[in-house]
């Protein structure tokens, strides 16, 4: 069997985590992969997967080839298009993550949009917070928020998102809301990671700064269960803006401190280094920056 089928098979599997699934996708028999899978070990002569009847799992061998061969591989398909003057035209397929709430409400109508452009390109977007290792997880690009970390990958700054201290407009009737920064460390904060119960908040207004810290008894993992549990009179939240200003707007909510600025976080599309930037990735960098440029709570 050629070498090229035997790496393409094996990329499959990492990325998809089982010989079930690349089988069903392929339309073989899972029986066919495993003997492909088995081939190229045989060849390297290193065990590459670890099985199972539902996961398959790279060994450290097998992610250190998956790796190599995954960059070779894309590097040769960017050199292949640029060879054939059709670089600038997204096709293959394409894996982006991004958080849940964000993603679903601004990365998926980019998605739509380049789907629509680009007729010989599939999208897969992954919605989840478990990106840290873009191998691992199979994905071509990925929407960060915050501060950076990983040195290894090649970030474009998209945007910022500002970001704001909300609390229910019932909590407001029955509770004094802070008029000073020192007053919200007496108010029970609602908190974004799991497990986290305190917090330093940022203020800044005219030429004064003030760093408060507050405190919790509730955490969530979804803007969407926060804005809940606000809703409900848990307490006070500091997130994003687009998360809570229609509910400013209708005047469900309130914003606490509005004449205080906050500290926004920037936000970034994110890939793996290499010589060739794939079409695909490129124009999707693209089209997210020229999204949140057209996005008021965005910037």
């Amino acid at each position: 069997m050629h070498e090229d089928s035997l790496d393409q098979i094996f990329i499959r599997v990492v990325e998809a985590g089982s010989l079930r699934s690349v089988a069903m996708e392929l339309g073989i028999d899972p029986s066919s992969v495993s003997r492909k899978v088995s081939a190229l070990e045989d060849r390297l002569q290193a065990k590459l997967l670890r099985r199972s009847t539902k996961r398959s799992v790279p060994t450290e061998a097998g992610r250190r080839y998956y790796e190599g061969v995954r960059r070779l591989l894309d590097e040769r398909l960017a050199l292949e298009s640029d060879v054939a003057g059709l670089i600038d035209e997204p096709r293959g397929r394409l894996r982006i993550g991004a958080s849940v709430d964000f993603g679903a409400r601004f990365v998926a109508p980019v998605v739509a949009g380049l789907l629509n452009s680009a007729p010989d390109l599939d999208i897969e977007l992954v919605l989840g917070s478990n990106f840290e290792n873009l191998t691992e997880a199979g994905l071509d690009a990925v929407v960060r928020i915050g501060r950076l970390s990983d040195s290894s990958l090649i970030a474009k700054r998209i945007g910022i998102v500002p970001r704001v201290i909300v609390a229910s407009a019932e909590y407001g009737e029955r509770n004094d809301l802070p008029r000073s920064p020192e007053q919200l460390a007496k108010h029970p904060f609602v908190f974004y990671r799991g497990g986290q119960r305190r917090l330093s908040i940022e203020l800044t207004w005219k030429d004064k700064q003030k760093t408060i810290e507050v405190t919790g008894r509730v955490a969530a993992n979804s803007v969407t269960a926060i804005r809940s549990l606000v809703l409900g009179g848990a307490g006070l939240h500091h997130g994003p803006l687009w998360a809570f200003e229609d509910d400013i707007a209708d005047g469900r909510m309130i914003a606490v401190l509005p004449k205080w600025e906050l500290h926004a976080f920037p936000f970034y599309v994110l890939w793996p280094q290499s010589d060739f930037l794939p079409a695909k990735v490129r124009e999707f960098a693209d089209r997210m920056a020229k999204a949140a440029a057209n996005e008021p709570s965005l910037r």
